[in-house]
């Protein structure tokens, strides 16, 4: 599963977060002065955009509940939804842009401030809303939230970058970057850790000159996707072209079609639903076999696995360490019949309590969610390079208990949703040199019998690794990454058929 599972905080949906400040003249006793317009849409984008800083919500979570609180109709909630993903995107861009022109850092201004501005400056750079809207709907916000002096201050700083062109300002922030990498970093909205992680990742297969593209694509709002659960749904149009099981949603509000569907029709990126596939058809299927999903919040590609399980008469029970999260995985399991284990432990603990049990278990690990970036535009400047550092050890030891649960011949599939060489070839490597009882099998092979159509996968360059890497640029999909180990001893198995 991505990092935003591990994560404990949760932001209040609506309204004004936990620790924001309460209006000027509230805090002062005094009366209201004239009243302050804010139109209900950037209103809506303004409480994400301080959930996301105040309490480290995701937009993704946050959102539909403050546009369902607000009841903003089809227009305004498109428009809340662009400002909202609009600014977290290029936040790293704009508080460079909003340093240049307040003359000091953006970290030294209050933060219910600085949001104000960084929603403003997007629509002021980014978007066809009017300059004068803009300003004046940000001033107000600030005089709302912290006062009419830090509104004169707002007024002042954004009157000064309506003055030049969104070209002009990236020109005049570039020009004081310190190297090529941190130019970059300014141009695409990525940090600069990232940038080179992702260039890593792509020369790895011989695609080093795609970066640009990358990073383009992790900008570029993401179509939603949807999965039909094999002999409870059928795909709708139009399908696309790799999973079986997916379909893009045929505009308006996905939930309608997953609300009637009853469950049976559900949002998954495509990449989520081809690695879930790839673990179900890496070998063929026998009746009474036992599945895991070791880490399986929130729980949709548990309920993908559970659907073609139930159809070759096979038990799945599903794990997951996060409370709240675990009941996420009962409520999508809901439109699969049958009873369904979901336990709730430390993987690692689950694992070793069941030796040699399971013939497949799907590792989704917990990572950066560096793959994930058009979905959750706010990890990317959340993230540091120590993230990843104290993932890899909980990755190792995740994947290595999945290995001692497997039984003779099982199949652990080893999934992130970030391409960073150390949470992905560098884990399976590092379990493989420790292990005389596996056999990789060749991923890239596997996806491409389950998909609907060829798929371009690296056929190089990953030191004989048979992992695939799927990528927004060229797939279409989030970053991710699928490795499939199997446990010697079975009559699927590579050593056995020679």
């Amino acid at each position: 599963m991505s990092d935003e599972g591990r994560n404990r905080r949760s932001a209040q949906p609506h309204g004004r977060q936990r620790g924001a400040q309460r209006p000027a003249d509230e805090r002062h006793g005094g009366q209201r002065g004239p009243s302050r317009t804010v139109q209900p849409a950037r209103r809506v984008a303004y409480d994400v955009l301080r959930a996301v800083s105040e309490t480290d919500a995701y937009a993704n979570l946050v959102l539909p509940s403050t546009i369902a609180e607000a009841r903003l109709s089809p227009q305004d909630a498109a428009l809340a939804t662009e400002l909202t993903y609009g600014t977290l995107r290029r936040l790293g861009t704009y508080d460079a842009i909003i340093a240049s022109a307040a003359d000091r850092a953006a970290d030294s201004i209050d933060p219910a401030v600085l949001d104000a501005l960084r929603l403003a400056v997007h629509q002021l750079l980014a978007t066809r809303v009017a300059s004068h809207a803009a300003v004046n709907e940000a001033v107000n916000l600030v005089a709302t939230t912290s006062g009419r002096g830090a509104s004169s201050f707002a007024n002042a700083v954004l009157r000064r970058i309506t003055r030049n062109t969104e070209e002009e300002w990236q020109e005049r922030i570039e020009d004081q970057a310190r190297s090529d990498d941190e130019r970059l970093a300014l141009r695409s909205a990525h940090p600069v850790w990232v940038i080179r992680a992702l260039r890593r990742a792509l020369a790895a297969e011989g695609r080093g000159d795609e970066l640009e593209a990358l990073l383009e694509a992790d900008n570029a709002s993401p179509e939603v996707t949807l999965v039909a659960l094999p002999g409870l749904a059928e795909p709708g149009e139009p399908r696309l072209p790799y999973a079986p099981t997916a379909f893009a949603s045929p505009g308006g509000d996905p939930r309608r079609p997953v609300e009637a569907s009853g469950g049976t029709v559900r949002v998954q990126d495509e990449g989520s639903q081809l690695v879930a596939l790839a673990l179900a058809g890496a070998v063929p299927i026998t009746a009474g076999e036992r599945w895991l999903d070791l880490c399986a919040g929130p729980g949709g590609k548990t309920a993908l696995l559970a659907a073609i399980a139930r159809q070759h008469d096979v038990t799945v029970e599903a794990n997951e360490v996060v409370p709240v999260r675990a009941r996420l995985v009962r409520k999508a399991l809901r439109a699969v019949p049958g009873e369904i284990v979901v336990h709730e432990q430390d993987g690692r603990d689950l694992a070793a309590a069941h030796p040699g049990e399971f013939d497949r278990i799907l590792v989704d690990a917990p990572c950066t969610g560096l793959g994930a970036l058009r979905r959750r535009p706010e990890a990317r400047w959340r993230k540091t390079p120590a993230d990843v550092a104290g993932l890899v050890p909980l990755q190792v030891e995740l994947l290595s208990a999945a290995i001692d649960a497997l039984a003779p011949g099982g199949i652990v599939a080893y999934v992130t949703c970030s391409p960073h060489l150390a949470e992905t070839t560098g884990v399976v490597k590092e379990v493989l040199r420790d292990r005389t009882d596996l056999v990789e099998l060749d991923a890239r092979a596997v996806i491409a019998d389950v998909a609907l159509s060829p798929i371009d996968l690296a056929e190089e360059g990953r030191a004989g690794s048979g992992s695939a890497q799927l990528w927004p640029h060229r797939h279409g999909t989030d970053a991710m990454f699928l490795a499939l180990l199997q446990r010697s001893g079975s009559v699927n198995s590579p050593e056995k058929e020679d």
